[in-house]
């Protein structure tokens, strides 16, 4: 399970400089960006909202290119300032970048690690989080986008601890958040950080949003691997495993059908797949738990040992972990939102369903998986529907990332450069992510 933070870690806050001032928020806008990300926060910082309770902040729209700016359908926007502008603001909101595979321009890059460097907030929304990251904003911090890229954002920038199950990430004074949707849930939390849950719940008011998300990204995770690792020879141990889901082996047996030593294994598949080998096995046993649960009425011990878990206690507490609610729960909230007279269709004969109980890898079941999932056919995300409260997360920094589609990229030589420079002049900065 995972769930978006609530407070800024310790020690996080920095001190502005002269000219920007807190309630100023500029929002980076480039052209091909998606207009509902970009709007969001025009929509959250740009509309006065006093008579309702809400905090007006000063909201700045700059462009982050020569314009017109185009985004969705073809519309053409003119930004009423430039990167100029973001010299004077506290907050700067990137919303979105319009190609994971192409570099930002050189001259946003420098007035974002300005604004860092002068005690800005910096804040990256969905596949913003790029732009921040070639701005080397993230290295050796916490951060998140959306499942989708995320294991592109692991590959390209292996020094940024990717985290695909979370909404958002709040690292202090650097803040990402996952697709769409996730980027309200951000924006609500810094008016909750600035101004109190009060001015938070009148403002998800207004927009008709929860003023809290319960849950995180794991329902909506796909189970693909990235499109290159079809011609990779682990391939075979993968697909291997994912047959195989109901017997009993661990990650030393997938290295031992690679040949290759557990420690090889290891990085060759996190370099594959954004993703620690253990953590994908036991995302994995849960996927396909979720599954029986929605389809079978097996018991949750049985459940437990057709899916490859060491006891029925591993599969609750991984499950809990992932999904935010025990087995049990998870299956009555799934049934309640069915169709009344449908009924579970056995499983037995496919791969996964059969089998003796397995065991995880290692005493316990092992450590917390990356991912979740919701994205099968009928499924419905009755996780996050069901009265239980979430486990809160601690700080963690993996480097773990979502299995997904991902693709090798290169930035250009100049971005590169402005982005280790500016590594090599700022300070390392401890960083946290923080729960509900």
């Amino acid at each position: 399970m995972s769930h978006d933070s609530t407070a800024a870690p310790e020690g996080a806050a920095r001190k502005l400089s002269g000219r920007r001032r807190k309630e100023i928020v500029a929002v980076l806008l480039f052209s091909g960006g998606p207009i509902f990300e970009s709007s969001i926060p025009l929509s959250v910082f740009g509309i006065d909202r006093q008579d309702a309770g809400v905090p007006r902040y000063r909201l700045l729209v700059c462009a982050g290119e020569e314009g017109p700016l185009r985004t969705t359908g073809g519309l053409e926007l003119t930004a009423p300032h430039g990167l100029e502008a973001i010299s004077r603001a506290g907050t700067v909101v990137v919303p979105a970048w319009r190609s994971i595979t192409s570099p930002p321009p050189d001259d946003a890059l420098d007035a974002l690690r300005r604004a860092h460097e002068e005690g800005a907030r910096i804040v990256g929304l969905c596949t913003g989080a790029f732009v921040l990251a070639a701005a080397g904003l993230l290295d050796g911090r916490p951060a998140t986008t959306h499942w989708m890229y995320a294991p592109t954002l692991a590959k390209r920038y292996p020094s940024v601890h990717v985290d695909p199950r979370e909404l958002f990430v709040d690292d202090g004074d650097v803040l990402t958040s996952a697709g769409t949707a996730a980027g309200i849930d951000l924006c609500l939390h810094i008016v909750r950080t600035d101004h109190g849950n009060e001015a938070a719940g009148a403002l998800a008011r207004r927009l008709v949003v929860p003023p809290r998300r319960s849950g995180g990204q794991e329902r909506y995770l796909d189970r693909s691997l990235p499109e290159e690792i079809g011609a990779d020879p682990l391939a075979e141990v993968v697909a291997w495993a994912l047959e195989h889901l109901h017997e009993q082996f661990d990650v030393e047996t997938l290295a031992a059908r690679a040949y290759m030593s557990r420690r090889t294994f290891d990085r060759r598949f996190r370099s594959l797949t954004g993703s620690a080998p253990l953590q994908w096995l036991i995302t994995q046993r849960v996927l396909q738990a979720q599954r029986l649960l929605e389809t079978s009425d097996y018991s949750v011990d049985e459940v437990a040992g057709r899916c490859g878990f060491r006891s029925p206690v591993a599969l609750r507490g991984h499950f809990r972990r992932q999904l935010g609610s025990s087995p049990a729960a998870y299956r009555a909230a799934y049934r309640a939102r069915r169709p009344q007279g449908e009924r579970p269709q056995d499983t037995d004969g496919s791969p996964a369903t059969s089998g003796p109980a397995g065991q995880q890898g290692q005493p316990g079941g092992g450590h917390a998986g990356q991912q979740g999932h919701a994205g099968q056919p009928g499924q419905s995300p009755a996780a996050a529907s069901h009265p239980e409260s979430p486990v809160p997360m601690q700080s963690r920094r993996t480097a773990a990332s979502a299995v997904g589609s991902s693709a090798p990229l290169s930035a250009s030589a100049s971005s590169d450069h402005g982005r280790e420079a500016y590594l090599h002049s700022r300070a390392s900065l401890p960083g946290q992510r923080s729960g509900t």
